[in-house]
């Protein structure tokens, strides 16, 4: 699929040593791609390297169910509107186990009829967190009594990496084709 952004486009005789041996570990890696943000952290070699270090851990390893971490990503592409982050994880979040009626409202803006508890919490937090920029005692002491301390940690991380995703897809306008429509409505660019 074709990735389109605003950057310079680079290709082999223009990149710099540093940038083709990022390039390396991340197509060797569990990604095997430039798909996201990659396109354009490349740039800066130093950046992409810790950001896909960051972003392995957070997208593979962490505790949190991937039905739980999709439902963390797709909060976050909504938050943020971007297009490609949720073009790139709603098919994912759906393989994972989120139904799609949850994913329908999510795109919508609409709190989700949640079925499950944990799914539940996940946006409670997620939600509290980019609103409030905090989480309540409350909030907090139901995430840690559901999760543990490890996982509300690691959910911090998660949404934090996948808000500097957003950022980064937005600011260079990545796209993952014009063959697919964008899930959110584009704010006119002067």
């Amino acid at each position: 699929m074709a990735i389109t952004s605003r950057l310079t486009e680079l290709d082999d005789a223009s990149m710099s040593a540093a940038q083709r041996e990022v390039l390396a570990e991340i197509l060797s890696g569990p990604r095997g791609n430039l798909d996201g943000p990659f396109l354009a952290w490349i740039h800066s070699p130093e950046l992409a390297n810790h950001a896909q270090r960051l972003g392995a851990f957070c997208r593979y390893a962490t505790g949190l169910e991937l039905r739980l971490r999709e439902l963390a990503i797709l909060t976050t592409a909504v938050w943020w509107k971007s297009q490609a982050e949720w073009q790139i994880h709603a098919p994912i979040a759906e393989q994972a186990g989120l139904a799609p009626e949850v994913i329908a409202a999510l795109r919508e803006e609409r709190e989700p009829a949640f079925e499950q508890d944990d799914e539940r919490l996940i946006y409670r937090v997620t939600r509290a967190l980019y609103a409030e920029r905090r989480v309540d005692d409350a909030l907090y002491a139901e995430a840690v009594a559901m999760f543990g301390e490890t996982v509300v940690v690691e959910l911090v991380g998660v949404l934090g990496y996948y808000a500097l995703v957003a950022m980064t897809l937005n600011v260079f306008a990545v796209r993952r084709g014009d063959d697919i429509p964008l899930p959110f409505e584009e704010p006119s660019r002067s």
